[in-house]
C-alpha cells in the first residue's frame, strides 16, 4: 500500500488535469471560442476545488475507512466528468439559446460553475485525503508538500499525453472514459488489500469492479462512439451536421440544408456556400475595390470563400488573389463539401490559396497589395483581435502600396446606438489612426465598413466617380449599383459617424492590451443582458490609480489593528499563499493571452502551457521538499520567495514587450516553445516552491492536519479563482499585461507586509 499510494495520486493528479482541460476546451466551444472566458473557467475549477478541499475533505480526520472513502469520491469524479462533457454540449440548449447565439460571460459564470461542480469538488477532496491517508506512512509535517509533489507529476505527465496523444486521435468521451477506466483501475488495486475487513468493504469493492468491467465495455462496445454522437445530435438539433471536428484553431462543425453548407467555427458562423450573404458581401467588397484606381494584388484574410473572391473577380484589372484562411482547416473542408462558387472560386489561376494563418502569412509574404481584405467582422475573441491591433495594422500598412487600401467591418447600427457599440468602433477607428493617415466609415445598419490608406483619395472619391468606375469595369452586381453608392456615400454620413464617435472610447487596442475583445464582449452581453451595461462600463472606468489607492489602504488598517494586537498570529501565510495563487493565475493568463496574439493557436496549445507551468510549480516543490530539513531561517528564505515572486511580476511584461518584434517576425515562431514554455515553468516553481515551505511554518503551531492542508490548499485555489475572474475579465483586457502585472506586485507587495509583521511577533 505505501509503494501503490503514491500512483494513485500521481493518477489523481493526471485525471484532474485531463478532466480540466477536457471540460475547458468544451466550455471553450460553448463560448464561442471566447479566451476571456478561460479565466473565468479555470477560476471556477480552482474554487470549487477549494471548498471540496476543505469542507468535503475535512472528513478525512474522522472517516475510519479512508480508502473506501476514496475510492467513493474517485468514482464520483469518474463519472461526473463523463456527465459535464455531455451537459457542455447541450448547455445552448437548456439556457435556451439558438445554434450562433453568442453566451454572454455572466452565463458563463454560473454556467460553468454548475457543470464543473460534481468534478472539482470530487477532485479537491481527493487532495486532503491523500494527505491524511499519506501521512500514516511520513511524518505529517511532510506530507502535504509530498502529496502536492506526487500530483504535480501527475499533471505533467497528463498535460503531454494529452497535447500529444490524446487530442489528435479521441474525442472527448472516449478520453473521460479512458480516464474513468484507470481509475477504477487504481482504485482496485487499492481496495483489494481491504476488501475481507467487512460488509462495506466488500460492496464498494464489488463496486469497483462493476464500474471497470462496464468502462471496459463501453470502449470495446462502441459505446462511447454512441454517446459521442448522440451528444452532437442534441448539441446542434433539429440540424443535419455532415462534420464535426476540432482543429489546432477550435471546433469547426458543417451543417448542410437543402444543398447548403454552413461552417461554424467554435459555434459561430464563419462561410456559408454556396449562397452568402450577398448584401454584405458585395458592399465590402465593391466599396473596397472602386476606391482604389486599379486593384491587381489583392489579400484576403480569412473569409474569403463565402462569395468575397467570387465579387473580386468580377473587377478585370485584378491579376492575383492571394487568400489565407484563420483556420488552414476550412479549406480542406471547403474542397471536401464544394459547391459551384466555391469550386469556380478556388480554382481560378488568378486565386492562390495559402494553407496558413493569416497573419502569419501577412508576415512572411513579400509582394506589396492594392488591397488587404480583412473577413472577419469584429474582434470577438483574442484569436480575432489579431487582426485589429495596432501591431497588426503597421504590418498590413508595411504590405500595402502607395495607394493600398485595407478594408476591414465592425457591428454597425443606423439606429440603435448604444455606448458599447459606439467604444467598440471609436477604439478601432484610434486604433487605424495610429498608424494610416486617412480612414474612411461607410455606415451601414448591420456593418461599418472601415477603409484605411496613406492615400487621401479614399476621401474624395464620390458618388459620381464610383458610378463612372462601375460602367468602367462592367461590373454586374445585385446591390452596389450607383443609387445604392449615392446613399452610402453621401457625405451626410461621414458626419454622423464622426459625431457617433466623438465621445466614444480614446483608447488604442493593442496585442497585449485587447480592449477591442472587451468592447466587443460588452457590446453582446448588453444585447442579452442589458442590465449588465453598467458593470461593463464602471469596469471599463477600472485604472491603475484604484489599485494604489486600495493598496494604501489595506497596508494602513493592517498596520494600525497589528498595532494594538498584542498576541501575534500567523494567518499571513494563508494569506500569502492566496496571493501567490493569484500571482500565478495572472502570469499564467497573461502568457496564455500573449500566446494567443502573436500566434492564434492557444486552444491546441493549452494542454503545453499548463504542463510547462505545472512542471515548474513541480520542479519547485519537489527542490523545496528535498532542502526543507537543511532550511535554517525558513521565515527568510519564505519572505525571499515573496520577493522573487514580486520580481517576476515586474520582469515578465518589460521582457515580453522587448522580446515581442523578434517573437513577431517569422523566424521567431521557432522560438515561441522555448520562451513561453520557459516563462511558465519559471513562474510554476516560485509558485510550486513557496507551498511546501509555507506547510511547514504553519504546522509548526498547528497540529491539526486535515484543516491545515485543507486551509492552505483552499488559500491556494481562493487566490487562483480571484485572478481567473479578475484578471481574466477585467486586469489583462483593460490593464494590458503591464498593468495586470503590477497589480499582481500590489498584491504581493500588502502580503509581504503582512507576513513580515507577523514574523516578528511570533516566536516558535
Amino acid at each position: 500500500m505505501k509503494r501503490l499510494f503514491p500512483i494513485a495520486i500521481i493518477t489523481m493528479g493526471a485525471s484532474g488535469l485531463i478532466a480540466q482541460l477536457l471540460l475547458l476546451r468544451e466550455l471553450l466551444i460553448v463560448a464561442s471560442g471566447n479566451e476571456l472566458s478561460i479565466g473565468i473557467i479555470l477560476g471556477n475549477w480552482f474554487i470549487l476545488e477549494a471548498l471540496g478541499a476543505f469542507f468535503l475533505g475535512k472528513r478525512a480526520e474522522i472517516t475510519k475507512n479512508k480508502i473506501e472513502v476514496f475510492s467513493i469520491i474517485t468514482f464520483i469524479f469518474s463519472i461526473s466528468l463523463l456527465v459535464g462533457v455531455y451537459f457542455t454540449r447541450i448547455l445552448k440548449n437548456i439556457l435556451g439559446l439558438s445554434i450562433g447565439e453568442g453566451i454572454g460571460l455572466l452565463t458563463i459564470l454560473y454556467s460553468s460553475s454548475i457543470i464543473l461542480l460534481p468534478t472539482s469538488l470530487s477532485h479537491g477532496a481527493l487532495f486532503t485525503f491523500s494527505c491524511k491517508i499519506y501521512s500514516s506512512f511520513l511524518n505529517h509535517t511532510a506530507t502535504i508538500g509530498k502529496v502536492y509533489v506526487y500530483e504535480t507529476i501527475g499533471t505533467i505527465v497528463a498535460g503531454l499525453v494529452f497535447s500529444y496523444f490524446l487530442i489528435p486521435y479521441l474525442d472527448a468521451f472516449h478520453i473521460a472514459g479512458g480516464l474513468a477506466v484507470l481509475n477504477f483501475f487504481i482504485c482496485s488495486l487499492l481496495l483489494i488489500p481491504v476488501w475481507k475487513s467487512g460488509k462495506l468493504q466488500k460492496i464498494i469493492t464489488t463496486m469497483c469492479f462493476l464500474f471497470l468491467a462496464l468502462g471496459i465495455l463501453l470502449i470495446f462496445n462502441k459505446g462511447l462512439d454512441k454517446l459521442h454522437f448522440a451528444s452532437i445530435k442534441s448539441q446542434w438539433k433539429n440540424q443535419k451536421v455532415v462534420h464535426y471536428q476540432n482543429s489546432i484553431y477550435g471546433n469547426i462543425c458543417v451543417i448542410e440544408s437543402d444543398n447548403q453548407y454552413t461552417f461554424f467555427l467554435d459555434g459561430q458562423a464563419h462561410i456559408i456556400t454556396p449562397i452568402p450573404d450577398i448584401v454584405f458581401v458585395e458592399e465590402f467588397v465593391h466599396l473596397g475595390l472602386l476606391s482604389h484606381p486599379e486593384p491587381e494584388k489583392v489579400l484576403i484574410l480569412s473569409g474569403g470563400a463565402a462569395g468575397v473572391i467570387n465579387e473580386i473577380l468580377k473587377h478585370p484589372s485584378v491579376k492575383l488573389i492571394e487568400y489565407a484562411e484563420l483556420d488552414p482547416l476550412i479549406l480542406n473542408l471547403l474542397k471536401k463539401f464544394p459547391t459551384p462558387l466555391t469550386e469556380m472560386d478556388l480554382t481560378d489561376p488568378r486565386v492562390k490559396t495559402k494553407y496558413i494563418d493569416g497573419r502569419l502569412f501577412l508576415k512572411t509574404s513579400v509582394n506589396k497589395y492594392d488591397v488587404i481584405f480583412v473577413g472577419l467582422q469584429e474582434p470577438s475573441d483574442l484569436q480575432t483581435n489579431r487582426f485589429f491591433t495596432k501591431e497588426f495594422f503597421s504590418l498590413a500598412e508595411k504590405r500595402l502600396d502607395e495607394a493600398g487600401i485595407i478594408v476591414i467591418g465592425l457591428p454597425g447600427s443606423l439606429t440603435y446606438l448604444r455606448d458599447e457599440l459606439r467604444d467598440l468602433n471609436a477604439c478601432i477607428f484610434n486604433t487605424l489612426n495610429k498608424v494610416f493617415s486617412y480612414i474612411r466609415v461607410i455606415p451601414g445598419d448591420g456593418t461599418n465598413i472601415f477603409l484605411a490608406s496613406n492615400s487621401k483619395r479614399i476621401l474624395s472619391i464620390d458618388k459620381l466617380e464610383v458610378a463612372e468606375e462601375i460602367k468602367e469595369r462592367g461590373l454586374k452586381a445585385n446591390v452596389t449599383l450607383p443609387r445604392h453608392i449615392e446613399y452610402k456615400l453621401h457625405p451626410g454620413w461621414v458626419d454622423w459617424f464622426e459625431e457617433f464617435i466623438k465621445r466614444g472610447s480614446q483608447k488604442v487596442n493593442y496585442d497585449f492590451k485587447p480592449l477591442g475583445v472587451f468592447y466587443s464582449i460588452s457590446y453582446w452581453n448588453t444585447l442579452f443582458t442589458p442590465y449588465l451595461s453598467p458593470l461593463f462600463s464602471w469596469f471599463e472606468k477600472i485604472n491603475l490609480g484604484i489599485f494604489f489607492v486600495l493598496f494604501v489602504l489595506f497596508v494602513s488598517l493592517f498596520l494600525l489593528i497589528e498595532r494594538r494586537k498584542t498576541k501575534g498570529s500567523l494567518w499571513g501565510i494563508p494569506f500569502c499563499i492566496s496571493t501567490t495563487g493569484f500571482a500565478g493565475m495572472i502570469i499564467y493568463l497573461a502568457l496564455i493571452y500573449a500566446f494567443q496574439a502573436i500566434y492564434g493557436y492557444v486552444f491546441f496549445w493549452i494542454g503545453v502551457l499548463v504542463t510547462s507551468f505545472m512542471a515548474g510549480a513541480a520542479s519547485g516543490a519537489m527542490r523545496m521538499a528535498s532542502i526543507l530539513s537543511k532550511i535554517k531561517r525558513e521565515r527568510k528564505f519564505f519572505m525571499n520567495i515573496e520577493l522573487a515572486i514580486i520580481g517576476f511580476s515586474l520582469i515578465l511584461p518589460l521582457l515580453l514587450f522587448i522580446l515581442k518584434p523578434y517573437l513577431d517576425s517569422p523566424a521567431g515562431v521557432l522560438y515561441l516553445r522555448i520562451l513561453f514554455v520557459l516563462l511558465l515553468f519559471i513562474s510554476g516553481v516560485l509558485v510550486g516552491g513557496q507551498f511546501p515551505l509555507a506547510n511547514k511554518i504553519y504546522f509548526k503551531n498547528n497540529t491539526d492536519l486535515a484543516k491545515g492542508a485543507g486551509l492552505l490548499y483552499s488559500s491556494d485555489l481562493l487566490g487562483g479563482w480571484l485572478g481567473g475572474v479578475l484578471g481574466g475579465v477585467i486586469l489583462l483586457p483593460i490593464l494590458g499585461v503591464f498593468g495586470a502585472c503590477i497589480v499582481v506586485i500590489l498584491f504581493k507587495l500588502s502580503s509581504l507586509i503582512v507576513i513580515t509583521c507577523q514574523f516578528r511577533k511570533v516566536k516558535v
